[in-house]
């Protein structure tokens, strides 16, 4: 790989709500992108492409065509080409992807890539319909109420019947995911009382929402967004000069992987009964990112970011990494993935914690992985982290997407 360096970023408060505030999309797009560029002491000037990870605003807001915003919050965009990119949960992973890919071909010097979503503007049961539109309308979960956690509660499912599965695990990675968000002053639910009756199997205090799956067994509707700066090496030597930086401590993309598969999730699924891992490309992405950023296996990595949408999709991903034998993910839990453990689990919060703003979620991932290395995560950060891992995914692991960070 040629060098990809993370100058900066920014996120905004997902605690937030929109509507609620009188302010829409745009909005936030243009703060965390003033935001971001201030935090890196660039301006608009300097950027040669731009793109944006988003999945379903046409549905949430009416809006589409986000790469046109680059102009519209600052007129020195002008010209600059922006494209917007989705992929379901994944769609910020792509936008990153592509960013990479215009840096390492050599059309541009610096990239802008900026993740957002608006969720929060209309009731749960149309948000859950509209987020349907990452499955196949029609073919699957067709009686549920709602269609994600009905998708993932088939996984717990199989992954009970072929490996067995037990709650408390699940409930371990929630509990997790909430306890960092409380130190995490951005995350949703930092403010949240998340104790041992919300994590029970109590129908009143953690009802059941479909199938196994649980009110804290779910990630977050969420209005948020993220942006990251990345450049080649050029330009961050450059950069690292008239700012007064190290280049050696400015983060890098060192590894990426990016793996596909059939839309549904029985395609996945069926007339899979091979001993080894549930889905296989989902770990195939994760090892591709692993080798390419010259690392021997994941006990290497200093903290990972999974996409926890679910208690169970953390679960699953987990069990991808080959740091135990398949079905067995329960062995990384009790060796322990807190902030202080032999490899924490989304320091900063997760999507179950720190919330999920579905296109922002990759960037995110992304921008809080680069401040670990970077030695900026506050109240989270993993002493010392010099390589952390992100593992993202859209649908039901449609497409997936891993990035190492590294400095």
């Amino acid at each position: 790989m040629k060098p990809v360096y993370i100058l900066g970023g920014s996120q905004s408060d997902f605690a937030r709500n929109l509507a609620r505030e009188g302010r829409e999309l745009f909005d936030l797009f243009r703060e965390v992108l003033a935001d971001g560029l201030e935090q890196t002491g660039l301006d608009a000037r300097h950027v040669g492409v731009g793109h944006v990870g988003n999945f379903v605003s046409e549905l949430f807001t009416g809006q589409a065509h986000l790469g046109g915003f680059f102009a519209e919050a600052d007129g020195r965009f002008k010209g600059m080409p922006a494209v917007r990119h989705e992929a379901a949960c994944a769609s910020g992973s792509m936008a990153v992807l592509a960013a990479m890919a215009d840096i390492e071909s050599g059309r541009y010097s610096c990239a802008c890539v900026l993740g957002i979503e608006q969720m929060r503007n209309v009731d749960g049961e149309t948000a859950a319909d509209h987020l349907a539109a990452a499955a196949w309308r029609g073919r699957e979960s067709e009686q549920a109420r709602y269609l994600w956690p009905a998708q993932f509660a088939e996984l717990a499912r199989v992954y009970d019947e072929r490996y067995g599965l037990k709650r408390d695990w699940l409930v371990e990675l929630s509990r997790n995911a909430f306890a960092n968000a409380r130190r995490n002053p951005l995350a949703q639910t930092r403010k949240w009382t998340v104790e041992a009756p919300q994590l029970s199997e109590d129908d009143e205090a953690n009802p059941l929402i479909e199938g196994c799956l649980r009110k804290q067994d779910c990630g977050q509707m969420t209005d948020g967004a993220a942006m990251v700066v990345l450049a080649d090496a050029e330009f961050t030597r450059a950069w690292c000069r008239k700012h007064g930086h190290d280049l050696g401590r400015i983060p890098r993309i060192s590894g990426w992987g990016h793996t596909g598969a059939p839309l549904r999730l029985h395609s996945k699924l069926d007339g899979d009964n091979e001993p080894g891992p549930m889905l296989p490309h989902v770990g195939a992405a994760f090892s591709a990112a692993i080798q390419r950023a010259g690392l021997k296996d994941a006990n290497q990595l200093d903290a990972i970011e999974l996409h926890d949408c679910f208690s169970i999709t953390g679960y699953m991903l987990l069990d991808h990494l080959d740091l135990a034998p398949p079905g067995q993910a329960w062995q990384v839990i009790e060796r322990g993935i807190g902030l202080d453990g032999p490899l924490p689990v989304n320091p900063g919060g997760g999507l179950i914690g720190l919330g999920h703003p579905v296109g922002a979620t990759g960037v995110r991932m992304l921008n809080d992985a680069a401040r670990q290395v970077r030695g900026e995560a506050g109240d989270n950060q993993v002493e010392g982290a010099r390589h952390v891992a992100t593992l993202n995914v859209g649908g039901s692991a449609t497409t997936v997407a891993s990035l190492v960070v590294s400095r």
